[in-house]
């Protein structure tokens, strides 16, 4: 609900802040005291089309503030969730009016779009007048509205969910037919090629593995001779090991005499002795690896050359050929087995399709049940508000050939003001003055299923009598005790079922230079005051008080 409505620099309100309750709260003063202004300025917070004709004369910037108290679980709070927004409880939705025609919108103190700031006050407001062809009046909105009142929403949540699947299943139906079609239009291409890239046998990295490895036998052969001219240097009949190796011992005889003078010389020869041995076993190595067979380096030549011409005749790199191969039979086998697979995929989307015309019948069912019951709970709520020649009537047209996620049903508000007349939408047949009390009437009916927790109604006792303005205010009372409601009216009969009133008015500044609009709330006896004067005018009598009196008795009682 609205906790409370801030308003800076906004056309003649400088400051303005009002604190709200639960309940009903009317909003009543004199014509041109400011109530249009004030629902402008709450619409603006609302994510309402900004203006800078908003901007009071003479300020840079207007602002609104409006801070909601909102239960958990409720929509608004997924569109917080959706904007990455934490929520807290309570919602601050504030918007900034330039002078110069921009705006700025904000949510618990982030910036966000105008778009998202109007998606949440939409959940969070619904704004109802003679003139409003938002809310009740929007056709779209009908099939949710009466899913409400017949507590059909999980109903339809389970319909979506049905509706997803059967999609889905569609969807891969749809994509197997399409790929046996491909398939079957290149069958004999793709079984040729198929089968040679079987044969082939490419794999992964094969190319760069062949590449190196003939690029290795090729230079082994250059080096090969100076790899064993180098190990016969080294192990060879020239090698010096047998001579360093003599000259060791005869050192190493001499030892016990002269111990310091040899054993330096010893240890260096044997270093050299060990470092010619290593090196020995190095060319070995050497001379394996660079030793080939000439049949091997043919077959890798002749391996090289068939994947380079299947890279060519399917342009497709050496290293996609494995990638390749392996679409042509996932396709060749489409054909041989696609059959089997599109009567499972037949099999699954014909079940999906069976579930979700079941739910959706039996959904359409209970739609067509809940509308008799909607048509008598409004119908019944039309005499007292002076529309007892009026019918309203809930049109649901089904057609199973157009499904949608929340079935096939298309729900549409329609009413008859007079016994004669042709029925229509109830947005083209009701006058504005017929059009606020249909309105109320579905208010009442509907009460906190699916409304948005606060409702404000703008002058709808406009050019109605003392006995429907009652009646008018009876209901609002009915449905404030579900949602919070405000009203702004001209009936005394309304506002005296008040359990919060407001007078908006005008004071002079600047000895009469300006005017500024304020809000007061009323306590017992300036309410009775300000009844006496919607009911007297201008010269407030004694009999006027009485009556307003014998208003706010009759409100409680």
């Amino acid at each position: 609900m609205l906790a409370r409505l801030s308003i800076r620099d906004i056309v003649l309100i400088e400051r303005l802040d009002i604190e709200f309750a639960r309940g009903l709260a009317v909003l009543t003063g004199e014509t041109g005291a400011g109530k249009s202004i004030l629902l402008d300025a709450f619409a603006l917070a609302l994510g309402g089309r900004g203006d800078a004709t908003l901007v009071r004369h003479g300020a840079e910037q207007g602002q609104v503030t409006a801070v909601f108290d909102v239960p958990k679980g409720h929509p608004a709070a997924a569109l917080l969730a959706e904007n990455g927004l934490e929520d807290t409880g309570e919602m601050i939705l504030r918007r900034v009016q330039l002078a110069d025609g921009r705006t700025r919108a904000f949510i618990n103190d982030q910036a966000i779009s105008v778009q998202t700031l109007k998606a949440l006050g939409t959940a969070l407001v619904e704004i109802h007048g003679q003139h409003d062809e938002r809310a009740l009046v929007d056709a779209s909105t009908h099939r949710r509205l009466l899913d409400a009142f017949s507590g059909l929403e999980k109903d339809v949540g389970a319909l979506e969910k049905l509706w997803e699947a059967r999609r889905e299943a569609n969807r891969l139906l749809d994509d197997h037919r399409a790929g046996m079609e491909r398939a079957a239009r290149e069958a004999d291409y793709l079984r040729h090629a198929s089968d040679e890239l079987k044969q082939l046998a490419p794999k992964d990295g094969e190319e760069t593995a062949l590449a190196s490895r003939r690029t290795t036998m090729m230079q082994g052969e250059k080096i090969a001779s100076d790899l064993r001219e180098a190990q016969d240097a080294v192990s060879g009949n020239q090698s010096p090991v047998a001579s360093l190796s003599a000259a060791v011992r005869r050192l190493e005889r001499r030892a016990a005499n002269s111990p310091s003078l040899v054993e330096p010389a010893v240890k260096a020869i044997d270093i050299a002795i060990n470092a010619l041995e290593e090196a020995d076993q190095h060319l070995t190595a050497a001379l394996l690896a660079a030793d080939f067979d000439p049949a091997e380096l043919e077959r890798i030549e002749e391996r090289l050359f068939s994947l380079r011409a299947a890279s060519r005749k399917y342009s497709t790199p050496v290293d996609g050929l494995a990638a390749l191969a392996a679409k042509y039979a996932s396709d060749v086998a489409l054909i041989d087995a696609g059959a089997d697979q599109l009567k499972k995929l037949e099999a699954a989307a014909d079940a999906a399709d069976k579930l979700y015309g079941a739910a959706a019948a039996k959904l359409s069912a209970a739609r067509l049940k809940s509308a008799e019951k909607l048509n008598k709970a409004v119908n019944a709520e039309l005499a007292p508000l002076k529309l007892e020649r009026a019918k309203f009537t809930t049109q649901v047209e089904s057609d199973p050939a157009s499904p949608g996620p929340q079935g096939y049903d298309r729900v549409e508000f329609w009413v008859q003001t007079n016994p004669g007349t042709r029925p229509g939408p109830l947005m083209k047949v009701a006058s504005g003055g017929e059009l606020s009390r249909f309105l109320l009437a579905l208010k009442v009916v509907l009460s906190d299923r699916g409304s948005a927790p606060t409702l404000v109604f703008d002058e709808i006792d406009t050019g109605v009598g003392g006995a429907v303005a009652d009646a008018i205010g009876a209901r609002l009372s009915r449905l404030a005790s579900k949602v919070q409601v405000m009203a702004v009216t001209h009936a005394p009969q309304v506002a005296a079922r008040a359990d919060q009133h407001l007078l908006i008015s005008k004071d002079a500044l600047d000895k009469g230079k300006r005017v500024a609009t304020r809000v007061n709330a009323l306590a017992a006896d300036h309410r009775r005051e300000e009844i006496a004067r919607m009911l007297a005018g201008a010269e407030i009598t004694a009999e006027a008080r009485a009556a307003a009196e014998r208003l706010l008795k009759a409100a409680t009682a």
